[in-house]
């Protein structure tokens, strides 16, 4: 050890001064220094509590320098004398109650939260911090009138320890507490640091905006009390508990007008969302009230309840109109926060708002669904990345301290705060006490400039109550005696907030009883009186959905060939590779080939026409957005829409890639394709919050594998296959679903087609399993350049993808369109002597096809249904009608007998079939799994059912 340490000259005394200026720049920002460095000083901390970790030392130098010089003039002491032994020791002690002074606030900045006045109720009793207590750091009463050097703290450099004191208190123990000491960016601490410590948290304004504070939060208890009394015991999911949350919105949109924000984004569960839709929204109270008396006119066929209901408004602000958008939201709470993301994003590409400075999503979640549901962390996830970021989200949580029964912190989950997620993205948390409206809109002026100059999540923790039960019709007593006796004893935070206007003179007391009077008049005439509200405003920035709202049905003419000299240029643009730019050999392959294909000499395969596909939208002026968790490459090693550069000089492109499909023309839309996070929830409803957004791009969503759908069940069910029903929301994503039974295992052999048939109703959803490339390429195109938007599921293909059968000719997307049906297509006996119509959909066709050929069966057709829903019942037709002499028609899936289409097509089939004709079927035994996980019994499987489908008898 002796001979290391010597042979580590970088320790040695004389290089003392250097080491100390290192140190000090790990301590304000480990990044700051060399790895060998900081990992060394990582060894030296101590571990035991946060409260006692090292702290700059350039502001402890500072002060005993001054305390010195102090020192010596008072005392005289020569510059040559030495001090004395009591004048050592009493600057030693000086010099251990300075760190103490920067130990204890420090500590105050890190725990100060917990024992912040946060609780309107006062059932949670404040916790014993003992590392906020002076004497845990070495300090006595008798340093509390002493000075000391502040440090870093806002304000004065000097002060007495008691001001420090009070200081520290008034900041982060008050009606606010504030985490975000666990960020690690220096700039960010430092900027909240400024804003918190200048104030000391506490809130000046003026007595006119006191005034309408208090005007706002009449509004919130007004609307709830009225409807309370009118409509009596109807669900409504009440705000009275948290009515700081009208004059918090209120704020928000004033503030982000005023900055320069265009629109507002939100996204919100049940909880106050009335009171939110006319008081912030200016929804008409008058239709509100039609809502709950049945009154209102169905404008969707299935429609939803009031508390589940969008809205969109534009609001009055210093900086002009700004629009304000709610989005639908179904019963599973927290799943509309990455639907919102999507929807800011698509926004902000379509004003070009690159940074985020234009559209600000806002999210407001209840406090045990925040902590409890996965779909929050997968969203915040998003919240950073390249394909999904959105220049920051504002998180307002209503912290009602329950969630449904469930109030117990034993119960209610493992974190200290019900925000603890969002330190994931080190995100910091302003909690505030619902009881103080001023300390409110204070927190929510710093949440959102916080925001808008680091682009970066916050959260508002509301620390609130709910006055009535989970619903009007729910008994919160039962399970909550002891809360509730509390909360029938609060008097109501408008009450509160009426009387201390009082006390300060700002109004009298028949000032604050006029308000409620005024709010009421409204109510019984049906207006709304918030004046911001610009009802008759029209966006020049809003999406254009006219086209798509009475549009034709899903079979209208379109034409979707394009001439194949653009085919061959397009080709060209798209395997046109830089020199400098060095492909891996396996890549280059696919390019070569690719090459061929355009140029007509080799038949296109699945990639190829896909790509075709999206580049002749893009110079067609049509956007193309891909995103899935391998979707650059493609799953399969088929799409290779990103080109990865194999030299060693990656820095003559951009991060080492190079997307052919964005050189495509020089005017030419654009071209987004994300590898996404491993989720399938976040990214499936960003995706389609997009969709939703952006009704002229192409959005596609790519599983891995097709039942990994699952994730998003949730999504499939609430939002794509039911918006149109339920919300009138419109939506044109695609998913794509690979799908093949290939002896993989249960997982990844089903795209659970099953599932998305059930869902099928009312021309909701598209369901399509192409089998060539030509039918992909129309398929796609079709999506868009058809005045329709509906979702499209598409199964798609794996093995297939490099099937020798499964290509196209490039002439088949100059000619022709998307097929539902596919006829036979090869020469067999005549058409009178046909035995068997054999129905098939995917990859099984190409087994049937070789089996066929193999044994020489020449009087049973084989017919593809590529689109199964909507059904095309006149295709289909046409195909019964033309085997006129054919008894048998025969259903053939390679998924379990209870699972594939077969259950949900035979109907479609019957309907169409002559009565003397009989219907079979040819698939695998019904099964618990998707399919097996042994490559030889699913072998086995699979040749039993092909033989199955080409048996003598059904």
């Amino acid at each position: 050890m002796t001979t290391q340490f010597l042979e580590d000259t970088k320790l040695f005394g004389s290089n003392a001064a250097f080491i100390e200026m290192l140190y000090d720049q790990y301590l304000d920002n480990p990044a700051n220094i060399p790895d060998e460095w900081r990992q060394y000083f990582d060894a030296l901390q101590p571990t035991e509590s946060i409260s006692v970790r090292d702290i700059s030392h350039t502001p402890i130098i500072e002060a005993l320098v001054q305390s010195a010089a102090q020192h010596q003039a008072s005392h005289t002491i020569s510059t040559a004398s030495q001090p004395t032994e009591a004048q050592r020791i009493d600057f030693e002690l000086q010099e251990r109650k300075q760190i103490a002074v920067l130990q204890l606030i420090n500590a105050y900045r890190f725990l100060g939260v917990r024992r912040a006045n946060l609780d309107p109720l006062n059932l949670q009793q404040k916790q014993d911090v003992i590392e906020l207590d002076p004497e845990f750091h070495g300090l006595s009463d008798e340093d509390l009138d002493k000075e000391f050097h502040t440090g870093s703290l806002v304000g004065s450099e000097h002060a007495t320890l008691r001001e420090i004191l009070h200081r520290l208190q008034l900041t982060y123990c008050g009606s606010i507490g504030a985490e975000y000491m666990h960020i690690t960016d220096i700039k960010q601490k430092r900027w909240l640091q400024n804003r918190l410590e200048s104030v000391c948290s506490q809130p000046h304004y003026t007595d006119d905006y006191k005034h309408h504070i208090l005007e706002r939060l009449t509004a919130a208890e007004g609307l709830e009390r009225y409807l309370h009394t009118r409509y009596v015991g109807q669900k409504r999911f009440s705000g009275e508990g948290n009515e700081s949350l009208i004059p918090m919105l209120d704020k928000l949109l004033q503030h982000a007008g005023t900055a320069g924000v265009q629109e507002i984004v939100m996204g919100m569960a049940h909880r106050a969302r009335l009171s939110v839709l006319v008081n912030t929204l200016g929804k008409m109270p008058y239709e509100l009230f039609q809502e709950f008396e049945g009154k209102q006119p169905q404008e969707f066929i299935s429609g939803d309840v009031k508390y589940h209901q969008g809205f969109s408004s534009a609001v009055m602000t210093p900086g002009g109109i700004m629009r304000v958008a709610l989005a639908f939201n179904p019963s599973h709470l927290e799943i509309v926060n990455p639907v919102v993301e999507g929807s800011a994003r698509a926004r902000q590409h379509r004003l070009g708002d690159k940074s985020g400075d234009l559209i600000v999503p806002v999210l407001i979640h209840g406090d045990a669904a925040f902590a409890g549901q996965g779909v929050v962390m997968e969203t915040l996830s998003l919240s950073q990345t390249r394909g999904y970021g959105t220049g920051g989200t504002i998180h307002i949580v209503i912290n009602n301290q329950i969630g449904f029964t469930t109030s117990d912190p034993r119960d209610s989950r493992s974190s200290l705060y019900c925000t603890d997620v969002v330190k994931m993205i080190d995100a910091p948390v302003l909690h505030v006490n619902g009881d103080d409206p001023d300390a409110v809109i204070l927190a929510t002026e710093i949440a959102f400039d916080f925001r808008m100059q680091f682009h970066k999540d916050i959260a508002i923790d509301l620390v609130c109550f709910r006055k009535l039960g989970h619903n009007e019709q729910d008994e919160p007593m039962v399970t909550q005696p002891s809360m509730y006796r509390v909360i029938h004893k609060h008097p109501g935070i408008r009450k509160l907030y009426a009387d201390r206007l009082v006390q300060q003179g700002v109004i009298e007391e028949a000032d604050a009883e006029a308000m409620v009077q005024a709010y009421q008049n409204a109510m019984d005439e049906g207006h709304n009186p918030n004046t911001t509200i610009c009802y008759d405003y029209k966006s020049p920035n809003v999406a254009n959905w006219a086209p798509f709202v009475s549009a034709g049905k899903w079979n209208q003419p379109v034409t979707t060939a394009i001439p194949i000299d653009e085919l061959k240029h397009l080709s060209e643009r798209l395997t046109a590779i830089p020199d400098t730019f060095q492909l891996h050999p396996r890549v280059e392959k696919v390019i070569t080939d690719r090459r061929k294909m355009g140029a007509g000499n080799h038949p296109l395969d699945w990639g190829m026409a896909e790509s075709l596909a999206y580049a002749s939208l893009l110079i067609e002026g049509c956007p193309v957005r891909i995103s899935g968790q391998d979707s650059g490459r493609g799953t399969f090693f088929h799409r290779h829409a990103v080109l990865h550069d194999q030299s060693n000089e990656q820095d003559r492109w951009e991060d080492g890639i190079y997307v052919p499909l964005r050189y495509i023309t020089p005017t030419q839309a654009d071209f987004t394709v994300i590898d996404s996070i491993l989720s399938e929830e976040a990214v499936l409803a960003f995706e389609y919050g997009y969709a939703t957004a952006r009704p002229d791009e192409l959005v596609i969503w790519e599983a891995q594998f097709g039942d990994f759908a699952n994730g998003a069940q949730v999504v499939i069910d609430q939002f794509i296959a039911s918006g149109e029903a339920k919300w009138g929301r419109l939506c044109g994503l695609v998913l794509f679903l690979p799908h093949g039974y290939e002896g993989q295992g249960p997982e990844h052999s089903s795209a659970r087609l099953e599932r998305f048939l059930q869902l099928c109703a009312e021309y909701n959803i598209q369901i399509c399993i192409p089998s060539t490339p030509a039918q992909i390429f129309h398929l796609l195109r079709r999506q868009i350049i058809r005045s329709m938007r509906k979702p499209l599921i598409v199964i798609t293909p794996k093995s297939m993808l490099r099937h020798k059968e499964a290509v196209s000719a490039l002439e088949e997307l100059s000619n022709g369109q998307f097929q539902p049906v596919i006829s036979e297509t090869e020469t067999l006996v005549a058409t009178q002597a046909i035995k068997r119509l054999i129905v098939c959909s995917g990859k099984i066709y190409y087994e049937l096809l070789a089996y066929r050929r193999e044994h020489a069966i020449n009087n049973m057709a084989i017919i593809r249904l590529e689109q199964l829903y909507p059904f095309p019942h006149e295709d289909f037709q046409a195909e019964i009608d033309h085997y006129v002499h054919t008894k048998e028609v025969l259903w053939c899936q390679e998924e379990p007998g209870n699972q594939g289409a077969w259950h949900r097509i035979q109907h479609y089939l019957l309907r169409h079939m002559r009565p003397d004709q009989t219907l079979g079927y040819a698939l695998r035994p019904s099964a618990a799994a998707p399919s097996v996980g042994y490559l030889t019994v699913d072998r086995f499987r699979q040749k039993e059912l092909i033989e199955a489908a080409f048996r003598d008898t059904l």
